[in-house]
């Protein structure tokens, strides 16, 4: 079971926090039992049954519970937040958003040496264990055209579309493989965040760059120069299509966690507008984002997305083979009891790609 565990509460709610499964893979699961009509983090009885979940990707470095005295001993701040769960093991309030940025902190000074990390009231505070195993999975299609090896080092060139101003992909990339970024991003104070907070801190300079979109429509146009080359795109698409699809999502959520909707906190993970929705929603921005990579096509090795809705996988594969893309993968990750979808797409042929790596990385 690799130390994770989930636990079947006392609940008249099924509900379930899947940011908890994301980022501590031990997932307080409500089932109905037609009782009490609390939630998974309100239920102060619970029946708890041990079972196995789903394992990250074997380079995960988050594939264990969380060591909380090891955390500590790297972030002291994050004693304030730690609070036994029912069993008596240590955890956080993952409702509250302070404490989720705590954790997050924690985590990236003990696994990525990030002494210096902190976003913006409202911001998206990512899991980070989920944004690494995108990471790694991506890293495995690199490593298809190089022996087997995972190209590592600056000759690695990555562009993180929407890098936010948690800037978390860039984070790991760097500090696990090597890699060099460009962060894009439309929201003029993430990007200022972003910037900070990589002055900030030492080991990540001349590793990660950024560029402002200006244009809401661009996904690469005023991003990528001309005659310009990157091995791998990633990115976390907007999920909503509305803001007041987002607002609804949010609610859900809170309710889901038992606040009552005028005393709805921030979301533990927040997000702003930019973040959270756009027009047309996660379909409408992945018909751009293929649209626009066909004729970079010869510029990018391999471009990648994270998908949140199963119900978008046809409509993307549509969108690619109008696009002419040869080579399609999807990618199925798990993480606690969600799955989530990355999907890879390259212009180029086995042989092309083959040449690619050579010339750049060997």
């Amino acid at each position: 079971m690799r130390g994770r565990w989930a636990i079947r509460a006392c609940c008249s709610t099924a509900c379930w926090c899947s940011w908890c499964c994301w980022h501590f893979r031990c997932c307080w699961v409500a089932w109905p039992t037609g009782g009490t009509g609390a939630t998974c983090h309100q239920t102060a009885k619970a029946v708890f049954h041990l079972f196995p979940l789903p394992i990250l990707h074997p380079r995960n470095p988050h594939n264990a519970r969380y060591d909380f005295p090891q955390l500590l001993s790297h972030s002291p701040e994050l004693a304030a937040f730690v609070v036994p769960n029912p069993t008596g093991d240590q955890t956080i309030d993952f409702a509250n958003p302070a404490a989720v940025k705590a954790l997050n902190r924690a985590l990236l000074r003990q696994f990525y040496g990030v002494q210096h990390w902190d976003i913006p009231a409202g911001y998206l505070c990512p899991p980070i264990p989920g944004r690494a195993d995108y990471l790694h999975y991506a890293a495995d299609l690199l490593a298809e055209t190089n022996g087997g090896e995972v190209p590592h080092g600056k000759a690695v060139h990555v562009l993180d579309v929407g890098v936010g101003a948690n800037c978390v992909y860039p984070i790991i990339g760097s500090q696990a493989y090597g890699w060099r970024f460009v962060g894009s991003e439309i929201d003029q104070v993430a990007l200022k965040a972003a910037r900070t907070m990589v002055a900030a801190n030492p080991g990540l300079a001349g590793r990660i760059d950024f560029r402002l979109q200006t244009h809401a429509d661009y996904v690469f146009e005023g991003i990528i120069k001309p005659r310009e080359e990157f091995d791998l795109v990633v990115c976390n698409p907007p999920f909503h299509a509305s803001a007041a699809a987002a607002a609804e999502g949010s609610q859900r959520k809170n309710r889901n966690l038992g606040y009552p909707k005028a005393a709805a906190p921030v979301l533990n993970f927040g997000g702003q507008n930019s973040e959270l929705w756009c027009e047309g929603g996660e379909e409408g921005f992945l018909k751009r984002m293929v649209a626009q990579s066909a004729p970079l096509g010869q510029q990018v090795l391999w471009f990648t997305t994270l998908i949140s809705k199963k119900e978008t996988l046809p409509s993307i594969q549509h969108f690619l083979k109008l696009a002419g893309s040869p080579e399609t993968r999807i990618l199925n990750m798990s993480q606690g009891q969600k799955i989530s979808r990355l999907v890879a797409w390259s212009f180029q042929t086995p042989e092309q790609r083959q040449t690619w790596a050579q010339r750049r990385w060997q």
